[in-house]
């Protein structure tokens, strides 16, 4: 689909010679590389969300922070909005570019700059993609614990903008717990530090809002990680149940026995035997449903927790439950549940990943309406969840070569991230708003919070430059809307108040 932001955004996005932009981009800061033809603009129209398309005016590759500060002030000057990107794997289409802006590429700021075994951290670019920081702390016994399903391919950058999470957050939490410090640049070119390597940092916690920013506040250009020992001992157990809700009950049972298991994964059956068809990670085809535990620690606690672990399953229902025999079967557990995306991609010609978060008490009931939205629309929907914090990625499958499927399917996404909200969850768990999502924005929030969210945007950017039409909506979208906002502080279901 080709969306005009230009259309969208009228009186907001000024008319810009490409030329003369092009020019004044070369004259003024030398070095910098500029991609200005068709043919060079092309592969950047759109992120991992590939549903939506944009061609940028320009996209620029800075090589240095200072480049970077350079086509700020000039854009600034200039008056034409900016968006930037890191490795483009993105599912929201938040870095999708603006026709009549530059994209800011900062894939070529891609150094560790130091890595402090002792002090267990590392500086890093933006441009640095999430395992290499865990490969370049391996021999110290070290790694960076937040790992996306696209760990090998995303970058650090993206997280932060992002807050990414990954299948081991329920224990270790999502980015904005594992960073200690932001080099930002804004909208004018100038560069802030926001956090320390120390542990408090005095004055407003900025650093936390920049993160999940979604690259609406500032330009980051370094980031201080925190690094994490390798825990002594790590086991998996694989539990395979005959109904969904079953597996969903049995998450719950788990945090309620006090064990924080370091990752609480759940697939359904679609997403099973397209795992396994791809992957060949030993998953039970016939299974309706499986979950992946994953317990660290200490042997002698480890020890204990899986023994209780396995209680739990079998008393929740579990068919089998079975222990990686070796860290080898481990990884291959790992493999099956982090290739979930692509492997969907192969069973379907096109599919549209969902990304919203319930209370864990709330997936069987989310995941059986979701099954009654599938049948109404006609479409299938495989389901992948960071099941230990509630975090669902509901796969909606369907042809885009098909009339009327594409538009069937942003629908039926919709009205699974409306159920999420009235559940007492949220539209995005670590995917962002994005293009995406911004008509749910007005399902979850109220006027007076979207009021707020653009006064901070106007602190930081009052001319809207950066990433303009993207993550909040205007007011008056939301009043086109009907005023959606779903329960207005009230759970909207009786049953659910004595949660």
């Amino acid at each position: 689909m080709s969306l005009r932001y230009d259309e969208k955004l009228d009186g907001v996005l000024p008319r810009v010679d490409k030329m003369q932009l092009l020019s004044r981009l070369r004259d003024d800061i030398p070095g910098l590389d500029v991609l200005h033809t068709d043919e060079q603009l092309h592969p950047y129209e759109c992120d991992g969300l590939s549903v939506y398309r944009a061609k940028p005016l320009l996209v620029v590759l800075p090589r240095n922070v200072e480049q970077v500060q350079a086509v700020m002030r000039l854009a600034h000057e200039v008056g034409v909005p900016v968006v930037a990107r890191g490795a483009g794997t993105g599912l929201s289409g938040g870095a999708m570019p603006l026709e009549q802006g530059i994209l800011l590429v900062m894939a070529r700021l891609n150094q560790i700059l130091d890595l402090d075994p002792v002090a267990g951290i590392a500086r890093v670019q933006p441009g640095v993609r999430n395992i290499a920081i865990s490969q370049a702390a391996q021999p110290f016994g070290l790694y960076y614990a937040p790992d996306p399903s696209s760990q090998i391919a995303c970058s650090i950058g993206g997280n932060v903008a992002e807050n990414a999470g990954g299948v081991h957050c329920l224990k270790y939490g999502l980015t904005v717990h594992n960073i200690l410090r932001l080099e930002v640049i804004t909208v004018t070119g100038e560069r802030l530090i926001l956090g320390s390597e120390a542990l408090d940092t005095p004055g407003f916690d900025l650093m936390a809002l920049f993160t999940g920013s979604e690259g609406m506040l500032g330009v980051v250009t370094e980031i201080t990680v925190k690094l994490l020992a390798r825990p002594p001992c790590t086991v998996v157990l694989l539990a395979s149940f005959d109904e969904v809700e079953k597996a969903a009950d049995a998450v719950a049972q788990i945090i309620a026995q006090g064990i924080v298991p370091a990752g609480l994964e759940m697939m359904d059956q679609m997403s099973i035997r397209a795992a396994e068809d791809f992957i060949h990670a030993g998953y039970p085809v016939d299974a309706q449903a499986i979950l992946l535990c994953e317990i660290d620690g200490a042997l002698e606690d480890v020890q204990d927790d899986v023994a209780r672990v396995e209680q739990v399953l079998f008393k929740a229902g579990a068919q089998e439950v079975r222990v990686a025999r070796d860290e080898q079967e481990r990884q291959r557990f790992w493999a099956g549940r982090k290739n979930a995306f692509p492997a969907v991609g192969r069973i379907s010609p096109d599919y549209y990943c969902m990304d919203g978060t319930i209370p864990r008490r709330q997936l069987a009931y989310v995941l059986k309406k979701t099954a009654e939205l599938s049948e109404e629309y006609g479409l299938r929907v495989a389901n992948v969840f960071h099941a230990g914090d509630g975090n669902m990625h509901p796969l909606i499958l369907f042809d885009a070569n098909e009339p009327g499927e594409l538009e069937r399917a942003e629908a039926l996404g919709g009205k699974i991230l409306e159920l999420c909200v009235e559940v007492g969850g949220t539209i995005t768990g670590e995917h962002g708003v994005g293009r995406e999502k911004i008509n749910q924005m007005c399902v979850q929030f109220n006027e007076d919070e979207l009021q707020f969210f653009h006064a901070i945007k106007a602190a930081f950017d009052p001319k809207t430059m950066l990433n303009p039409g993207k993550n909040i909506p205007t007011l008056h979208r939301c009043a086109e809307m009907g005023g959606m906002h779903i329960h207005h502080g009230q759970l909207p279901f009786p049953e659910l108040e004595r949660f």
